[in-house]
């Protein structure tokens, strides 16, 4: 089986990696998935692909070279697997593989498509998490759902730290149930998603300030909901700077 892998460098997504290598799967190409097209910087991810001979790029030489009308060596791609790849996937891509293009998305779904699901399951303090298998299509986190994994979490108690950290172990165990149905052979499931909400980088940045009439319960729950160190967490603004906020429920944890 022929597979382009699209990931970030991230620890699940190299055990991900790792467990495809296992399969003996044959991986025809590595995307990193870097924001800033720092593909080039040596990390893990391109560390893996230098030690198995995989060719390593970024998703603009990979459309460039699928734009090519000659050969490229993709003719024959089997399944495109995206697991936490921030990017949208262009619809060549899409189209490309003979099984399909899938993605691997941390949050329940339709509930909660798009950036950050984290924040916004604590915000609206939702009754359970899960994880997603999905088939991709030409929006953000819309196409037929292969599978949804539910799990029990307490999210009155959850920082999105905490809660990325419990959903990384349940989406690496969804990926090598889906990986091994696949690789032995049986058709995925599809079932269309339902009207769900998507929430994108605009909604993560206006509700992370903390605003002067926020209620006590609120402001508390934007301080669990943002904290992700080291990146910066829920915030006030005092003379146009940003200043993040720390409780006393965080200082505790650190």
């Amino acid at each position: 089986m022929d597979v382009i892998f699209l990931g970030k460098n991230k620890p699940s997504v190299i055990k991900a990696l790792e467990f495809l290598l296992d399969t003996k799967i044959s991986i025809k190409a590595i995307i990193s998935g870097s924001v800033n097209n720092d593909y080039n910087l040596e990390n893990d991810l391109s560390k893996i692909a230098k030690k198995y001979n995989i060719p390593f790029m970024s998703d603009l030489q990979l459309n460039s070279i699928l734009e090519d009308k000659h050969e490229n060596g993709f003719e024959n791609i089997d399944l495109v697997i995206s697991y936490l790849y921030p990017k949208k996937i262009k619809e060549k891509l899409i189209r490309l593989p003979k099984i399909g293009c899938i993605n691997f998305h941390p949050a329940p779904l339709p509930e909660f498509r798009g950036v950050s699901p984290y924040c916004f399951g604590i915000l609206e303090d939702f009754p359970y998490w899960g994880v997603t298998c999905h088939f991709i299509d030409k929006e953000f986190d819309s196409g037929d759902i292969i599978k949804v994994n539910k799990f029990d979490v307490d999210l009155k108690n959850e920082t999105s730290f905490s809660l990325e950290q419990k959903s990384q172990v349940h989406l690496l165990e969804l990926f090598k149930n889906i990986i091994k149905l696949i690789f032995e052979g049986n058709d995925l499931p599809r079932k269309k998603q339902d009207n769900g909400k998507y929430f994108s980088q605009k909604d993560f940045e206006r509700l992370r300030q903390v605003n002067e009439n926020d209620s006590e319960k609120t402001i508390a729950k934007k301080i669990r909901a943002f904290w992700y160190p080291p990146f910066p967490g829920a915030y006030i603004k005092i003379q146009n700077k940003e200043y993040t906020i720390v409780n006393d429920e965080l200082l505790k944890i650190l």
